[in-house]
């Protein structure tokens, strides 16, 4: 059966899968005898910066309970080919005012499946983890079994994300068909919401009995991550100091968080906004509004600088207008930092309305959003239960260590698995 988002009712229509355990208890390894892992990533996934950090701590968490893990890439297409790639991308948007996808080529997937298949020949590995990596297996020829994990589909993206809409439809046709090898190709399917894991089953006819929904952690080092007695100490400042976490000012809700800041001068509140990871458009500017364009998580100063943010802030608000599961959500949880947001995507599976934070339909505007937030900022009991309900959910479902527990059970307990001999 699947994960069921507390506080919502769920399609009964909806395909069941696999429960992923809910809270699993931190530990060591679980085997005495290590699995070896390869790891497969088109990107460095030692770059912390890399899909928010996530590859680098998956990398980590596995380690620390899974077994030994060799990183498989960062894979790079021979120059040629990304000319090649380039000009058609050029071209159509000139010629069609259409998008080509990169990302997800047939022909880009085959020359990842001939580096992987070179990189792990001569080389035994009980399992191959391929994190967001539709395009790097889906042609890649194996007996090893291998773990397809991601957040979303082909599908559900395109057309949802700006990246990915208004493409062509050869592009639109790749990128279904990279997506469907890969979702048949992998032994274990494990998605970060059951949003995603459901597209899998019913839009690409993923079996539910190897389909299971992980939440994702949170990529903060183990050694910033407060502990529970210190969070639940966390109080509202007296004021709201909102705090905007994302790279993508638009596809964030930026405006809208803007709009709310507005709305709750306004009324009175000792508002202040903090934006970090990208620069609003110049017609957004206010005395109360303070903007950090980047930090990056491999200098240990900048990381140090974004637990400060996470410490100091009342409420993590960000009214995504497009979204899959965003890890950004997890790191406040660590730090008791209820998260303000939008009923889309994977979203309401991290964040529950009234439990752990405040969630309101994408229709929501930054008035309705700083009504909200004025009811939780001028009430201090309200708020100490959101704080250590998003403590409890970090402890519980959100963090990388019980991901990389469960998964390492998975990989372990299901003989189909790991009794695969057959050449995909």
């Amino acid at each position: 059966m699947a994960i069921e988002t507390p506080g919502s009712a769920r399609d009964p229509s909806a395909p069941a899968f696999k429960d992923s355990g809910g809270s699993t208890p931190l530990g060591g390894p679980i085997n005495d005898a290590p699995m070896k892992i390869a790891y497969v990533s088109s990107v460095d996934p030692r770059d912390r910066r890399s899909w928010s950090g996530a590859h680098y701590y998956i990398i980590r968490a596995l380690q620390k309970h899974c077994g030994e893990v060799s990183c498989i890439g960062p894979l790079t297409a021979p120059l040629l080919l990304r000319r090649i790639l380039n000009a058609v991308d050029r071209r159509s948007q000139l010629h069609l005012r259409r998008k080509y996808d990169q990302t997800h080529s047939l022909l880009l997937s085959r020359s990842f499946a001939k580096s992987i298949a070179s990189k792990i020949a001569g080389r035994h590995f009980d399992m191959i983890i391929a994190p967001v990596g539709s395009t790097e297996i889906a042609f890649l020829k194996t007996r090893t079994p291998i773990v397809y994990m991601s957040d979303t589909t082909f599908r559900l993206i395109n057309d949802y994300y700006d990246a990915f809409s208004d493409l062509l439809p050869l592009s639109i046709w790749e990128g279904n068909r990279i997506e469907s090898m890969a979702i048949r190709k992998a032994r274990l399917l494990v998605y970060a919401s059951q949003w995603a894991a459901t597209s899998a089953v019913q839009d690409y006819g993923a079996d539910p009995a190897r389909t299971y929904v992980l939440p994702h952690g949170a990529n903060v080092d183990a050694e910033h991550i407060p502990k529970k007695e210190e969070v639940a100490s966390r109080r509202a400042a007296g004021g709201c100091n909102l705090l905007f976490l994302g790279v993508d000012w638009e596809r964030k809700g930026g405006d809208i968080t803007f709009e709310a800041l507005l709305e709750l001068e306004r009324r009175g509140i000792d508002a202040h906004l903090t934006v970090c990871g990208c620069v609003p458009p110049d017609r957004y500017r206010h005395p109360r509004m303070h903007v950090i364009p980047f930090l990056d998580k491999n200098v240990k100063a900048q990381r140090e600088r974004f637990v400060d943010l996470l410490w100091r802030s009342d409420l993590l608000f960000v009214p995504t207008r497009a979204d899959c599961s965003p890890m950004v959500f997890s790191e406040a949880s660590a730090y008791g930092l209820p998260i303000v947001s939008t009923a889309t995507g994977g979203v309401p599976e991290i964040v529950h309305d009234g439990e752990n934070g405040i969630l309101l339909p994408r229709s929501a505007r930054g008035a309705e959003y700083a009504e909200r937030i004025a009811e939780v900022c001028r009430n201090q009991s309200h708020y100490v239960r959101l704080s250590r309900a998003t403590r409890a959910a970090f402890e519980s479902r959100l963090n990388w260590d019980a991901w990389a527990l469960r998964l390492c059970e998975l990989m372990t307990e299901i003989p189909q698995v790991l009794s695969s001999s057959s050449v995909t």
